[in-house]
């Protein structure tokens, strides 16, 4: 089992500056007598807070890098401090105060000279007591109590946003809401949520349609596609505004991998190395689709954009309208692998460094589902009457360990065959992958390493066409399933 790995929510605050290249920059400064010194205060633009400064006498002030109007957070990480991200406006050229007599951050005083805040203003002020309940459910660590909460928190931000003008704040707001839609089952508002949808567009000013297809794509969404479908193609465009189709990256030899990401998504950024990496030493045989997930202006203005090699496509709506085919739920990174057929293989949330590496594994390797733990791959199996002989490959950061079970086995034919002998490795206890697969230039990801070591099993009663590998009864335990036979 992996039982230490990087994962989305671990990287949420990772720092990225060295993409930001604005020149443009808007200012936070900051007092509150009640902060301690020390407290780390971090903010930025859009979901990228990676901009930090070290509280000191109670002030602190921040320089944001911002292209244009932006909904943008603070978080402040101290003593007493509580764990939620406060919105704010921001634009170039424009400083904006927050001040308090506490540490609840986000109820604090805003002077601005942006008129959209009175709009976030408004908000907060409208669900200050739902707000405190879930600080202080945060603070009680009473996790029953957070999913209830969340729902109450969504439904007084719907009632307000209706009573609000439609603004670059307010859609923002509706944008998050509409988001989680994926990710809720039986939402209880949907009719509200609907009606809100229409006011919205019926009252929106110009410039906010890529936000309103966004919103609508969420509301009404199309069928989703599941793993074992053929794709359904799309139409996006370029950052030239040439316009392409998901069908051109098909040519019947290649695998494709659609890679939903965003600006301000740690994840997304961190996995470009690895990516890039593997495509390059595939060399044709994966073609990478880029789905951004920003607004236009967003995506082709940063820095980031221009970097990527492989195809780099938006939809001019945010990436809703092909996200709702493809992704299961509204979180990225998300991935999509499709076979040169034509087939969706698998689907993945979040990053783990070693994963495309264990995936361009697969390629080369017996046919297998591997998308449960993507950097863990079976690389030759060899059957005979003594035992059934499996090679593996497993790839992870630098100083993580990972731990095989010695009550691993392999099912076929409904029949369980146990693991007999290890080479390679030890069992159940912590092994560590010293050999390097590839350094990255930026620090940021480190070093991926991987262990290769063979695992021996009773010999199968009857020669199956495929097997499942399974590391013991447990939850999290590395599964491999449908492994050819050789």
């Amino acid at each position: 089992m992996n039982k230490k790995s990087i994962f989305t929510a671990l990287l949420a605050l990772i720092a990225l500056t060295g993409w930001a290249q604005s020149t443009k920059t808007a200012t936070i400064k900051g007092y509150s007598p009640a902060l301690k010194d020390g407290t780390l205060v971090i903010a930025g633009a859009g979901n990228l807070l990676d901009i930090v400064d070290t509280v000191k006498a109670g002030h602190f002030t921040l320089t944001i890098p911002v292209e244009e109007l932006t909904v943008g957070g603070l978080f402040c990480a101290g003593e007493g401090c509580p764990n939620f991200s406060f919105s704010l406006m921001m634009k170039p050229d424009v400083t904006v105060k927050v001040t308090g007599t506490d540490c609840l951050y986000p109820f604090w005083k805003v002077e601005s000279p942006i008129p959209e805040q009175q709009t976030l203003n408004r908000m907060t002020e409208y669900c200050h007591d739902i707000i405190l309940e879930r600080i202080k459910i945060e603070q009680e660590k009473d996790w029953n109590k957070l999913d209830s909460i969340e729902m109450v928190y969504m439904k007084k931000e719907m009632d307000i946003l209706s009573l609000l003008p439609v603004d670059a704040a307010s859609l923002s707001k509706l944008s998050n809401i509409a988001r989680m839609l994926k990710n809720l089952k039986d939402f209880p508002y949907m009719e509200q949520m609907k009606n809100l949808e229409k006011s919205f567009a019926a009252r929106a000013p110009k410039g906010f349609e890529d936000q309103l297809a966004e919103i609508h794509n969420y509301v009404y969404p199309s069928p989703l596609l599941h793993v074992g479908d053929k794709y359904v193609d799309a139409e996006l465009f370029d950052m030239q505004g040439n316009t392409h189709h998901l069908s051109e990256a098909f040519s019947g030899d290649r695998y494709v991998l659609l890679d939903f990401w965003g600006i301000g998504c740690g994840p997304c950024m961190m996995s470009e190395p690895e990516m890039r990496e593997v495509y390059e030493r595939l060399n044709g045989k994966l073609e990478i689709i880029g789905i951004n997930q920003n607004t236009r202006s967003q995506w082709q203005k940063h820095e980031f954009s221009k970097r990527i090699v492989w195809k780099n496509w938006s939809d001019g709506k945010m990436g809703s309208s092909v996200n709702g085919r493809y992704c299961d739920m509204g979180a990225i990174p998300y991935y999509v692998l499709i076979s040169p057929e034509g087939r969706i293989l698998w689907k993945a949330v979040g990053y783990g460094p070693g994963w495309f590496l264990g995936m361009a594994e697969t390629f080369n390797s017996p046919k297998q589902d591997n998308s449960s733990n993507l950097g863990f791959v079976v690389r030759h199996v060899d059957v005979n009457a003594d035992g059934t002989k499996v090679s593996f490959r497993n790839y992870t950061k630098k100083g993580y360990w990972f731990r095989i079970a010695k009550d691993s086995y392999l099912t076929a034919n409904g029949k369980k065959y146990k693991l007999t002998a290890a080479d390679g490795i030890k069992l159940d206890v912590d092994n560590y992958p010293e050999v390097n697969a590839f350094t990255a230039k930026e620090a940021y990801i480190g070093e991926i390493n991987y262990s290769d070591f063979t695992l021996t099993f009773e010999p199968f009663e009857t020669i199956p066409e495929t097997f499942d590998f399974i590391e013991g009864d447990v939850q999290g335990a590395f599964v491999i399933r449908n492994v050819s036979v050789e």
